[in-house]
């Protein structure tokens, strides 16, 4: 019964306009059949033209009224989705164990409702989902809509916004209209909004009205809000957003709203792994693939890279002729989507060699030296801008940065220059990059991180420059040359020391241009020595201290 109200509701209009229609044509048919034969002729004869006419008047007529009086503009055309058709599980999310978790304690609020206003609690209303794209946001709302049982509305936050200030308000009355009679029809709806900073972010108040639109557009879903307290109105608002909390209206996370957050973060190594192997189940597999190295490889990965890394590795081996996706396929795909196409451009011979030590100097100093990165990638191959690269990533995840880490880096970034001024005496405009990778990370330790000397403790980027005295800019800058000229120093007496290894490192990349994390292992392992952890953190130390130790 219900149904049939909320049918009779949304298209009463249109049943009055056929009841309309035809009591009009009987009367047309009761009128002609009075008139003499003459008169019926030509009246019969000029209607076409004349209906013509009205129907051509009658459309500019409602499609003003639409656009002008009505916010046609601001119309809606978002269909329900019943949850059955979206059959999405929390066991079809794969990760996201803690997000999962705290959507399952939703999920269970809604089913034991009845439970939870017996003892005089109230239903989450507004859940606000916060993390990284690519990592499974919308796909969680869906979840949580088919374990819930509850059909499901979605809109993205940029379908709200126009140039006509009021459209946006209209857009958000209509939405939460139409989610008040599902709700009204099913018992209850979920009401999706994707890319909630759209319209969530902090409000702007201007004497000169700028930014009303979105102020309007923010105020009307502030208003809904309140609104759903209402006990005949069971719908649950899910927001997602990539930007952070800070950014946000408060008025729209205050208690009452989007009260309950749920952050999404990067899936750990096991998630890694359980995504590896969800996505290759999809594809042929070569049984050279190891799941658990791939898991180490895409450290900060979201699932969405993961997925297109294996969508990108089967069109590579089909490429290739090949019948499955092997592991060459998987690093290859990896190679395309973080650093771009194989540029083919042809180098001297010269410049080539010069490549090579340049590459073998990153690829020594960061095997041997880093504390938590390893080389998984050598290579001459252009691609973009650069002539050659070492790709490399932690060895498991860092959610802080210590002093021995970012030393390290420097020294890695400047290993290329050093090894070039010791095989030729002389560099090239190839380091470039480098030292603005190491200057960058010199000057947050000093200027950011309190990690220079004498005394210099805080976040001096904090302070507006022009507050700063020019000597404590100077005395500054100053450690941040003394770090880089320590690292260079350590950099310079290493490779030297090491410089066989260099020799090798380079000469097998002239040969085979290309050498993935198992060669280099290989290689480093038959000519190197054990791995060496880097001690010493004082930046102003003339002494390099470094202790063996296994790898």
């Amino acid at each position: 019964m219900r149904k049939i109200k909320i049918f009779f509701y949304d298209n009463w209009g249109k049943i009055v306009i056929i009841l309309s229609i035809i009591i009009l044509l009987f009367l047309t048919v009761w009128g002609l059949s009075k008139l003499e034969s003459f008169y019926r002729n030509m009246t019969i004869a000029t209607l076409p033209m004349q209906i013509l006419i009205g129907g051509l008047h009658a459309m500019v007529f409602v499609g003003a009224y639409l656009y002008f009086m009505r916010g046609g503009f601001g119309k809606v055309k978002k269909n329900r989705i019943k949850a059955s058709d979206i059959n999405v599980k929390f066991s079809d999310v794969i990760g996201l164990d803690g997000a999962k978790k705290e959507a399952m304690e939703v999920v269970q609020l809604i089913k034991d409702s009845a439970k939870v206003k017996k003892i005089g609690g109230k239903i989450v209303k507004g859940i606000i989902l916060m993390g990284p794209p690519g990592c499974g946001k919308t796909l969680l709302a869906k979840a949580i809509a088919t374990e819930a049982k509850m059909p499901f509305l979605s809109m993205s936050g940029s379908e709200f916004v126009e140039v006509f200030v009021g459209v946006g308000a209209s857009r958000v009355r209509q939405l939460f209209q139409k989610a008040r009679k599902l709700a009204y029809a099913e018992g209850a709806c979920i009401l999706f909004i994707d890319e909630i900073e759209v319209i969530g972010r902090g409000r702007t108040f201007s004497y000169m009205g700028g930014g009303e639109e979105t102020n309007s557009t923010q105020n009307q879903l502030l208003v809904e809000l309140d609104g759903l307290e209402s006990k005949k109105d069971n719908i649950i608002v899910i927001a997602a957003t990539n930007a952070n909390e800070n950014v946000l209206d408060k008025a729209l996370l205050r208690p009452g709203r989007f009260d309950r957050k749920i952050r999404i973060t990067l899936p750990n190594l096991k998630e890694r792994e359980d995504l590896f192997k969800f996505y290759l189940k999809k594809v042929k597999v070569a049984p050279n693939v190891d799941v658990s190295k791939l898991a180490r490889k895409a450290v900060y990965k979201s699932p969405a890279e993961i997925e297109n890394i294996i969508k990108e590795a089967a069109l590579v081996a089909t490429r290739n002729g090949k019948e499955t996706v092997d592991m060459s396929d998987i690093s290859s795909a990896m190679d395309r989507i973080d650093l771009g196409l194989e540029s083919h451009i042809t180098m001297t011979p010269k410049e080539r060699e010069m490549t090579a030590y340049h590459e073998a100097g990153h690829a020594v100093t960061l095997y041997y030296l880093h504390p938590t990165d390893d080389v998984f990638k050598a290579t001459i191959k252009s691609r973009g801008d650069a002539l050659g690269l070492v790709a490399h990533n932690p060895k498991e995840e860092w959610h802080t940065q210590n002093k021995e880490k970012l030393i390290a880096d420097i020294m890695v970034a400047l290993a290329g220059y050093s090894s070039e001024k010791i095989k030729y005496g002389t560099t090239s405009t190839g380091v470039s990059s480098d030292f603005t990778k190491a200057m960058a990370i010199a000057n947050a330790m000093v200027w950011q991180f309190g990690m220079g000397e004498k005394g210099f403790i805080g976040d001096f980027t904090a302070i507006p420059k022009e507050n700063l005295s020019t000597d404590l800019k100077e005395k500054l800058n100053e450690q941040t040359m003394a770090i880089l000229n320590l690292c260079l120093e350590r950099v310079d007496k290493y490779l030297s020391e090491q410089w066989d290894i260099v020799d090798k490192m380079a000469q097998a990349l002239l040969e085979k241009e290309e050498l993935d994390y198992d060669d280099i292992e290989e290689l480093f392992t038959k000519y190197g020595k054990n791995r060496e952890r880097i001690l010493d953190t004082n930046v102003t130390s003339k002494n390099i201290k470094t202790e063996t130790v296994n790898a």
